[in-house]
């Protein structure tokens, strides 16, 4: 490598020459490497722009979009890139900054749009100074490592805590930014050393909405254990000279203030470990019991002391209280709303649950998580229309689960998840739990099986959320070696569904024939997303009717970003049908399975403008139109490679073809035909048969017998070193041959090349789109899907325990024993290392009347109710990272719909629910009445 003629004059004078790219990549990575053994709060990292660290990247011929750091590595491993780029200017951070006069202050700022891996990257400090040191530049942009949560998630807060700050003494407005972790100590520093005021004389209240809630007692409690949020106001008021004590404060109004103290929580207990960036990612995970935390630890951050314990009832017009949006908690908020609407949980939380808290579970959260919910149950049901802000349940949320915490967006399903699972490992009513042994069904009845897994089941799970939310379904695994079953009986708290489209994908192959025997015809087929290669052959050969003695050869052949040459065979079977994307165009080949003792002819085409021939060399001739494969038996000479060429071009021929050759008019619409020749293209019926032909039309179109009927000329992989071939030319046995076709005017009058032109991609998503949005699916489609036999992934292979081997077994899922409370997810987001996507697709879904009891296998299910109806929803409208989250609830006793978004909430028409934007739906048992019918709500009960 040619190290770049730019040099750098050192403070001596001397001339500094830069390290070489190999040099720079590889002192980085050794910087990296000491920065990841050290990991601890309070470590730098520097904030970089992704636009400037790729252009660095390629200069050192680092694998484009790797991340620095192990963890964040590819899901599989990228090419390399040639370390030709040129050296990287300055290191430059404008792109990601805020403007001077939007920043409010010197201190450079990032929006809080950006995201790690895309708009930046973060590097240690040690990074940092050596990239600093090589390229100069900037602005510098430090943040700070801090540890999150209980678990000790070691993060980079690329956001700081950004707070107003208001002085009552004249009005003024200031923004001040600090860690999280920072204590009050810290903020007092902060703002008295900005207002040049005594600590002692300073007083500041946490001024959430604009209202007086607590003062921020100087201590070493952090501002995150202060239930500060983002962007949130505080108010300054100074201690005048000569004032008394400064004990309680006034309001505006004059009215006496009571102080609110708000205890700092004390637990040191952790659940897991593991050093994680900006956006959560985990580098470990370790669990570790709790240790013994004392439940009034919790009471210090219940909303405005409310006593959580004590029985309640629903306030006047309960439950149409909307939660703050606390920065980016759409989504928090659309789940809790939908929970808090849930009729079981609200006459559970509204009652005396004391003795259902479960302080010692170490899978739990000292039951503090279920004390917060249902302390913020009981705000919305007793608050009428008052907004409720979830502060104190954030706080929560933040230290159980550190993926949470922050202001970015998050998914509610998956909240939703977490919650469930906490709240019932809160509320287990089992303290020690029994240990079974499972035992393999051997041929015993199913009922027997699954009633047996669900005793071991609820002897070791027993809370609310099991009563009403946990069901049964029965998984059936067969190997696929030798036939050996295996039956498992496993709970669920909800069911992700799969949108139909997003299990199958169509995909559109143009068939060619190497024969000769017919037109190139497009087929579209339906596969398996995740299925292989060897499912689209099979799909291809049911659809084009592929002869017993034939086989397809899989090719890709790009129209432009290849110059019209076969870019790759698809000859492994097992390869994943995910590698073959939408805009692609892909052929399949017509071939005798008996090719293995054949030669293959691949003829890819040259022209040249307006097929005019001149005095232009060969070399400035332009590939076009899709290769051709066809095949040679015992080659010989030239002869043999123009008889072969013209055989697989007969279907193309116009005037005499298109008499003779039947299915045109259906091949015709792949692309329009020019217009055909008057007269036949000669006097010989071009009729050819798939095994040895005569060359009697052959000799008609060529010149003179002794020339051949095309230019054609030999060449090697990359499609150079052309060489012509003559009659006489000399082939030797090869697997391969490739030849070079030179359309000229004779060729372009006597062959339609429209049909190897503009083939179809393999999905054309404009037009499906459209038609998919107005064709719905129902939301049965989806539970089907779900239930549908499949073969595992080859990331998910099962351990056969006859074989003693992993195999790729089919899997099938039954639906055995429903909940009173039934969630549907319906699988809209799909995420891959560099691939986000969202389905919009209509999902019709029944409000009521929603019978489910034959999807349900259990003998014994004839004794429940398997009929629900509707009563909440959880909405996602727009894009990934920047959509929005509401709900639709339904308050049973008014038996009216309402619309829950964010602090606004409205009546919404039981007609208007039903939108493209239903994510999590909630369905509720319908009791059974004694004449066949359904009646009202079915009333939750302890499950056996």
């Amino acid at each position: 490598m040619t190290i770049p003629d730019s040099t750098y004059m050192m403070e001596n004078g001397s001339i500094e020459l830069p390290c070489t790219p190999e040099e720079e990549a590889r002192i980085i990575q050794e910087l990296n490497t000491k920065a990841d053994s050290n990991l601890k709060p309070g470590n730098l990292y520097y904030v970089i722009s992704n636009r400037w660290f790729m252009d660095w990247q390629r200069y050192i011929g680092k694998p484009l979009g790797s991340y620095p750091f192990n963890e964040h590595a590819t899901e599989s491993p990228p090419s390399l890139l040639p370390n030709s780029a040129s050296r990287p200017g300055p290191i430059d951070n404008g792109d990601i900054i805020i403007k001077e006069a939007d920043s409010g202050g010197d201190d450079p700022q990032i929006p809080r749009t950006l995201e790690e891996g895309r708009d930046y990257v973060l590097v240690p400090q040690e990074v940092w100074e050596k990239l600093f040191e090589w390229y100069k530049g900037g602005p510098a942009l430090p943040r700070e490592m801090i540890s999150v949560g209980d678990a000790k998630q070691l993060s980079v807060e690329v956001f700081p805590l950004c707070l107003n700050l208001f002085d009552t003494r004249d009005k003024s407005h200031t923004i001040i930014r600090l860690s999280k972790k920072a204590s009050l100590h810290e903020l007092y520093s902060v703002v008295c050393r900005l207002k040049g005021i005594a600590p002692e004389k300073a007083h500041i209240w946490d001024y959430f909405d604009k209202m007086k809630h607590a003062e921020l007692v100087a201590s070493n409690q952090t501002l995150e254990d202060s239930s500060l949020q983002m962007d949130q106001d505080i108010l300054l008021e100074v201690q005048p000279e000569g004032s008394l004590l400064y004990g309680f404060g006034f309001d505006s109004t004059g009215n006496d203030l009571a102080l609110v103290p708000v205890e700092p929580l004390r637990s040191s207990v952790t659940i897991a470990g593991g050093p994680t960036l900006s956006n959560g990612f985990s580098g470990g995970y370790s669990s570790n019991a709790y240790q013994g935390s004392s439940l009034n630890s919790s009471y210090g951050d219940m909303e405005d002391g409310y006593d959580s314990l004590r029985p309640a009832n629903k306030g006047e017009r309960g439950g149409l209280a909307g939660l703050s949006n606390l920065g980016n908690t759409c989504f928090m908020n659309s789940a809790l709303q939908c929970l808090v609407h849930t009729p079981p949980l609200v006459e559970y939380f509204l009652q005396d649950y004391t003795n259902e808290i479960n302080r010692q579970n170490p899978l739990g959260m000292h039951g503090e998580l279920a004390l917060a919910f249902g302390e913020l149950l009981r705000k919305l049901w007793s608050s009428g229309r008052t907004p409720v802000a979830p502060r104190a349940f954030k706080g929560k949320l933040g230290r159980f689960a550190p993926q949470f915490s922050g202001y970015n967006q998050h998914d509610s399903q998956e909240l939703l998840a977490f919650l469930l699972d906490g709240l019932h490992e809160d509320l287990n009513r089992v303290k020690q739990k029994p240990y079974f042994e499972t035992k393999d069904s051997d041929g015993r009845p199913d009922e027997e099986v699954a009633n047996e897994l669900w005793r071991y089941h609820r002897a070791r799970n027993d809370s609310v959320i099991v009563d009403i939310c946990q069901g049964q379904y029965k998984s059936t695994l067969v190997c696929p070696d030798c036939n050996k079953i295996s039956i498992t009986f496993d709970p669920f708290m909800y069911l992700s569904l799969p949108l139909p489209s997003t299990v199958t994908r169509t995909m559109t192959v143009t068939v060619l024939y190497s024969d000769g025997s017919g037109l190139p015809m497009p087929y579209t087929v339906t596969v398996l997303k995740h299925g292989y290669i060897k499912d689209l052959t099979q799909a291809l050969e049911t659809a084009c009717c592929l002869r017993i003695d034939e086989y397809l050869l899989l090719a890709e052949s790009p129209e432009q970003v290849y110059d019209h040459r076969v870019f790759r065979y698809f000859e492994n079977p097992t390869e994943i049908l995910s590698s073959v994307k939408d805009d692609e165009h892909i052929v399949a080949y017509r071939l005798p399975k008996r090719v293995a003792q054949l030669t293959k002819l691949e003829i890819s085409h040259r022209r040249q403008e307006k097929c005019i021939i001149d005095s232009l060399k060969a070399s400035e001739r332009k590939l076009f139109l899709t290769p051709l494969v066809t095949f040679l038996e015992d080659p010989r000479n030239g002869a043999d490679i123009d008889f072969a060429v013209h055989k697989v071009l007969a279907p193309l021929g116009r005037k005499a073809f298109i008499s003779s050759a039947p299915g045109l008019k259906d091949g015709a619409e792949n692309g329009s035909p020019s217009e055909t020749i008057e007269e036949p293209m000669n006097s010989c019926t071009i009729q050819f048969g798939r095994e040895g032909q005569s060359t009697e039309c052959i000799d008609q179109v060529g010149s003179s017998s002794m020339e051949l009927a095309f230019h054609l000329c030999l060449t090697d992989d990359r499609g150079s070193n052309c060489r012509p071939v003559a009659k006489a030319t000399v082939i030797q046995p090869v697997r391969m041959l490739k030849v070079m076709l030179d359309w000229t005017e004779k060729e372009c009058g006597l062959y339609d090349a429209s049909y190897l032109k503009d083939l179809p991609e393999v999905h054309k998503s404009g037009f499906t789109v459209k038609k998919t949005k107005q064709e719905a699916i129902s939301l049965f489609s989806c539970l089907e899907a779900f239930l549908k036999e499949e073969p595992l992934g080859p990331d998910d292979m099962w351990y056969c325990p006859r074989c003693k081997e992993h195999r790729q077994a089919s899997k099938k899922l039954d639906l055995w024993r429903l909940p009173d409370i039934l969630v549907f997810h319906l699988k809209r987001f799909s995420y891959s290392r560099w691939l986000k996507n969202k389905l919009d697709t209509f999902v019709n879904f029944p409000i009521h009347n929603l019978d489910l009891s034959k999807y349900v296998k259990s003998k014994d299910a004839s004794e429940s109710s398997h009929v629900y109806e509707l009563y909440a929803i959880s909405n996602h409208y727009g894009g990934l990272g920047g959509g929005h989250y509401t709900a639709y609830c339904k308050l049973i006793d008014e038996d009216r719909w309402y619309h829950f978004d964010d602090s606004h909430v409205s009546p919404v028409a039981e007609s208007d629910i039903k939108t493209s934007a239903a994510y999590v739906l909630f369905y509720r048992r319908v009791k059974a009445q004694q004449n066949g019918g359904v009646g009202g709500s079915f009333q939750h009960g302890r499950s056996s």
